[in-house]
């Protein structure tokens, strides 16, 4: 989706929008706000609480709940986020982590049969799958540490949205497809999403009363609206009665957590993203350090990506063997980012040859393709900034709804090893450092990032499984050549990560000359049989005084910036 630069004057709720020139403005800060998400409702309630004298931050929280409203495939009230956030008043940055984490009851096996072997589906469907949410804390955490308008005035468009409805459009009725048989095994999920027992049409009015309510409940008391009370003790209690484990303690007990980002640099740009229990920032970080060794520039395209793969390949091997949540295991992040190490890892590269995954670790070699997840990006005149990954996992979650809440549970749990070297859904690999354990978040791919350097600003992140690292990780070297946000989100995109040891690419993401010439380095290739990604970015160029923002053409997302 284009960009669209809109006069304040000329914006109502609903995004009504007039376009004009894109001139420098002169103010304070930023010379504009700008808003850029995945559903054009999502961007116009952001738009709606800035218009209203809200922050960034308000913005966030609108921003966040009307995308857990209106993009249920991808985000919701019982699933979780991390939102990276930098306040302009005294530069602080920090990452609130909304993550999920394991019911009390949740243990080593419990994704395990009678002789050790893993039970695909029961970390996937149904509540077993489901961590404790933590959505709801992160918006009331953001809305009262960060914002400056009430709660329920933040909430209030995705109330409006969940009462009066949204129109299904092509990308849910495809998405929808996937996962009906199972849905409905659910009739609660089944009765919200579906229509008739079927993939709604376009254009059908999906109306969700029931979630509604549960938002103003959190709109009017805070935690005590969702984590404790009725609505608490109904999801535990629909929850329990399709084999799920949730307990009162265990909502009573959640808590946000706000961590110190990732920071490193890559030749003049200032990186500033997610750390553990996202993997995201320390595995860009190492990639992009080893590729600081080499100049990417004097390279030939093919030379180049080969390189690129190469430090995935070995930052996804570190991912696999040494990260998971830091409340639980120690995560060696010195070590890993330690230039003498990156170094050495840099000079394990062949320039001719693909090193095969195997000589630095064995894997299997399952994959899965993960479309899932939802990002936005935020920025105010005030320079204020969030950027926001937010999932429920896979498509649906775990396709289930606790009856009467109109909260879909997130199927989490998954993001854990279910078993040391078994790979789940996105087909990542992990060992005892992302185990089960109770209390505990599981390890992510969630990669919300700032790039910075004296002039520019970027703010971006992406939905797409364990792919989400290697897309911003592309679009942070396409900042440091001095591309513009609509060049981010169009990048033709491949990844690799680790295992299974195959370089995988979104279609028509490779040339024939570059799959020709990487197949003869001895890279296996494989091509995604769609493109992959809605990535949603913003620019502050100091220098233009000028603000852009782009939304993935993959998508249906918007990209507005209000002047």
């Amino acid at each position: 989706m284009k960009e669209k630069r809109i006069t304040t004057t000329a914006v109502s709720w609903l995004f009504a929008c007039v376009l004009i020139s894109a001139g420098p403005c002169r103010a304070e800060g930023a010379p504009a706000h700008a808003v850029a998400s995945a559903h054009p409702l999502a961007t116009a309630a952001g738009v709606e609480i800035l218009q209203e004298g809200g922050n960034a931050f308000d913005a966030a929280v609108a921003v966040s709940a009307a995308l857990g409203v209106v993009e249920p495939f991808s985000s919701g009230f019982g699933g979780g986020g991390f939102w990276l956030v930098h306040r302009a008043a005294d530069g602080k940055q920090v990452m609130i982590d909304g993550r999920e984490t394991a019911p009390a009851l949740a243990h080593e096996r419990m994704y395990r049969d009678a002789q050790d072997n893993v039970i695909r589906d029961a970390s996937l469907k149904g509540p077993l799958a489901a961590g404790i949410p933590g959505m709801p804390a992160g918006l009331v955490h953001l809305a009262e540490e960060y914002g400056r308008l009430p709660l329920r005035q933040s909430l209030a468009p995705a109330i409006r949205y969940a009462e009066q409805g949204f129109k299904v459009t092509s990308r849910y009725h495809r998405l929808s497809a996937y996962v009906a048989d199972t849905l409905r095994q659910y009739p609660a999920a089944a009765g919200i999403f579906l229509q008739d027992g079927k993939p709604p049409r376009i254009g059908h009015l999906v109306r969700q009363e029931a979630l509604a309510k549960t938002i103003e409940a959190i709109a009017e008391k805070g935690l005590d609206g969702f984590y404790r009370g009725p609505i608490a003790e109904r999801m535990v209690r629909e929850a329990r009665k399709h084999g799920g484990i949730w307990s009162l303690q265990d909502l009573d007990a959640y808590r946000v957590v706000e961590r110190e980002p990732v920071v490193f640099s890559y030749r003049d740009t200032r990186i500033v993203s997610a750390p553990p229990p996202s993997s995201g920032g320390i595995v860009m970080a190492q990639a992009l350090s080893i590729l600081e060794q080499f100049d990417l520039n004097d390279m030939s395209n093919v030379q180049r990506k080969h390189h690129i793969i190469e430090a995935m390949r070995r930052a996804f091997r570190d991912r696999s063997v040494f990260l998971g949540d830091p409340d639980f295991v120690n995560v060696p992040t010195d070590r890993l980012l330690d230039e003498s190490y990156l170094e050495g890892l840099a000079l394990t590269i062949d320039a001719a040859n693909a090193t095969p995954s195997d000589i630095l670790g064995n894997g299997p070699t399952l994959l899965q393709v993960g479309t899932q997840t939802t990002h936005f990006s935020v920025l105010d005149k005030e320079g204020n900034r969030a950027a926001g990954t937010l999932s429920v996992n896979t498509l649906f979650g775990a396709c289930f709804v606790a009856e009467g809440t109109g909260v879909l549970f997130n199927n989490e749990m998954d993001d854990f090893s279910a078993k040391r070297n078994t790979p789940n859904a996105y087909g990542l690999i992990g060992d005892e450092a992302n185990a089960i354990a109770p209390g505990k978040r599981p390890l992510s791919s969630m990669t919300p990032t700032f790039l910075e350097t004296p002039d520019r600003v970027g703010i971006v992140g992406t939905p797409g499984g364990s792919r989400i690292i290697s897309m911003v990780m592309l679009a942070a070297l396409d900042f440091a050549d001095g591309g513009l946000p609509q060049s981010w989100v169009s990048l033709r995109r491949f990844h690799h990560q680790y295992q299974p040891d195959q370089v995988q690419f979104e279609l028509h993401g490779l040339t024939k000359f570059e799959r020709q010439r990487l197949a003869g380095m001895g890279h296996e290739l494989r091509e995604i049989s769609r493109r992959y990604g809605n990535m949603q970015a913003i620019l502050w160029d100091k220098t233009e005084d000028r603000v852009y923002s782009a939304s993935d053409p993959r998508g249906e997302g918007q990209a507005v910036v209000v002047e």
